[in-house]
């Protein structure tokens, strides 16, 4: 059975372990899949938004602290109407001075918008947001973009 990511924290330097290290481990592995399969069994609903201490044992005089934590939590991105104007014309090959153009505003304010989108999804080109945007569902391959906005992010 696989458990979620853990981090183990252990009180001493590796270098001055004591050498049952093996034993150790195999404590700590038992200890996770107990506590694992009372998880899974008991009322308790697995939180996923806060740290969990699995394990807090301490083994030949040294503490080992096991720390489930929590999965990487899915950013909402939440686009202007202007921010969501500038994305749809980008997918659409459009450059900065015509996207400027038909929106009536400088090519410098097109540059600012696009580097928040950029910001927002955590991409570095304009081929990436659409990439990025295509993926979570929040553009239409016919660069449309959809009514929800605030998609998840990965």
């Amino acid at each position: 059975m696989r458990t979620s990511p853990a981090l183990v924290a252990i009180d001493t330097a590796p270098e001055t372990a004591p050498p049952q290290v093996d034993e150790v481990i195999r404590t700590l592995v038992g200890l996770i899949e107990k506590v694992s399969s009372e998880m899974a069994q008991g009322p308790y609903s697995c939180n996923a938004a806060a740290e969990e201490v699995l394990v807090d044992t301490e083994v030949d005089g040294a503490r080992y602290l096991l720390v489930r934590m929590p999965r990487p939590s899915r950013n909402r991105i939440q686009l202007s109407p202007r921010e969501q104007e500038i994305v749809r014309m980008v997918a659409k090959g459009h450059p900065n001075k015509v996207i400027a153009d038909v929106l009536n505003i400088s090519s410098w304010t097109v540059c600012t918008h696009l580097r928040r989108i950029f910001a927002k999804l955590g991409v570095g080109s304009r081929a990436a947001m659409v990439a990025q945007l295509l993926e979570i569902g929040a553009l239409t391959t016919d660069h449309r973009v959809t009514a929800d906005m605030t998609s998840h992010v990965r």
